[in-house]
């Protein structure tokens, strides 16, 4: 198993206080790696918020492709941040860690954000083949406002050896994986958190449900939908073909994942529209057990169960900070003085969503089809 901590704030965080969440959390993952994603930064990254951040590791070969590729594009380079490295005995580290901030070339200046979009997303894509095969590059994030972090290792190991409890970078929303590598040999393309276009989701499971998932995933002809060196990654892409293709509200991600039976659909309003989205979507339908935890481009962020509801996940804080945590001793370390009375278990027909800013937490229930508060 894994173990998951993601904390959204209205104040900067700093990205050691999900490690260290993560650590309290130890006897359910093996340290096996560390995988971050941080969403609305500051420090040396909060001037540069409408441009994209490309985030990923190189070899000494893998910078020289990368700089001449990026340089034929058009894309011209406005800011580096590398960690400052730290040495740790038993901590096996890589040449260079990068994000670097890129100006968008010139004849996509005027462009739509949406075509934008497009563009970062086969650029990213188009890296990850160049230094795939030799391992020379990997990259995990090309989009504004967004680091994304991936390393082999123990995390808090990790966090201290990337600097990250000295660093300034600071962020409101960050998502922190302890990866236990279960299925798949431990290789930093299987390790999440997963983001594509704005939509992050992390994973504490196993879906036995993978195979007709990401074929139908593949059959939309989309060009992100590829990769799935975890079984995980079709949360993230189911996400993002809900919520961004098909531009259904953010709930119905629930319905979609795990459709209710037909009976139990005849007691929502909004039946109509849900036979409609067994129907078509069946094949996204997942079978755990997972706990699927994820943000969206407003910044809401949101913890979801599938049906059989075997992995642990619980939700709390304060307004203006909110955690969404595998276990209860990952909230108390984040927000120790929050109203545990109020701390939120969900169930099989539950959705927690916590607004941008962390201003309130919700409890979305599939059974009603409303919000319980």
């Amino acid at each position: 198993m894994c173990r998951l901590a993601a904390v959204t704030s209205s104040d900067y965080i700093s990205p050691m206080e999900p490690i260290l969440a993560l650590e309290t959390m130890k006897e359910g993952h093996d340290g096996s790696g560390l995988g971050i994603v941080m969403k609305n930064l500051n420090g040396e990254f909060e001037m540069f918020k409408e441009y994209p951040i490309l985030s990923g590791i190189c070899s000494k070969k893998g910078v020289e492709i990368l700089d001449n590729y990026m340089d034929r594009l058009g894309f011209k380079l406005k800011h580096v941040w590398t960690p400052r490295i730290k040495r740790i005995k038993g901590v096996k580290l890589r040449e260079y860690y990068f994000a670097r901030v890129y100006d968008y070339p010139d004849t996509y200046r005027k462009k739509s954000f949406k075509e934008k979009e497009d563009l970062l997303l086969n650029t990213r894509l188009n890296i990850r083949k160049l230094g795939e095969a030799d391992e020379s590059i990997f990259v995990f994030s090309f989009y504004p406002d967004i680091i994304t972090l991936k390393e082999v290792g123990d995390p808090l190991q990790l966090g201290e050896s990337l600097g990250l409890d000295r660093d300034s970078i600071k962020a409101k929303i960050i998502f922190a994986q302890g990866r236990q590598n279960t299925n798949y040999a431990v290789y930093l393309y299987a390790c999440h958190p997963f983001f594509i276009q704005g939509y992050c989701t992390m994973t504490n499971g196993e879906n036995t449900a993978f195979v007709p998932i990401k074929e139908f995933l593949i059959s939309r002809g989309f060009p992100g939908y590829i990769g799935y060196n975890s079984d995980s990654e079709v949360f993230t892409h189911i996400l993002h073909y809900s919520v961004r293709q098909l531009e259904v509200p953010l709930y119905y991600y629930k319905d979609i994942i795990t459709p209710l039976k037909s009976s139990e659909i005849d007691i929502r309003t909004d039946k109509d529209a849900l036979r409609l989205i067994r129907q078509s979507l069946r094949p996204l339908c997942i079978d755990g057990p997972n706990v699927v935890i994820g943000f969206t481009p407003d910044g809401a962020c949101f913890m979801v169960h599938d049906s059989k509801k075997l992995r642990p996940g619980v939700v709390g804080g304060i307004n203006g900070k909110y955690a969404l945590m595998s276990e209860e001793c990952g909230l108390d370390k984040v927000i120790p003085n929050r109203d545990k009375s109020k701390d939120i278990f969900p169930m099989k027909y539950d959705m927690v969503i916590v607004s941008p800013e962390a201003e309130e937490v919700r409890l979305w229930n599939q059974q009603q089809g409303n919000f319980m508060n």
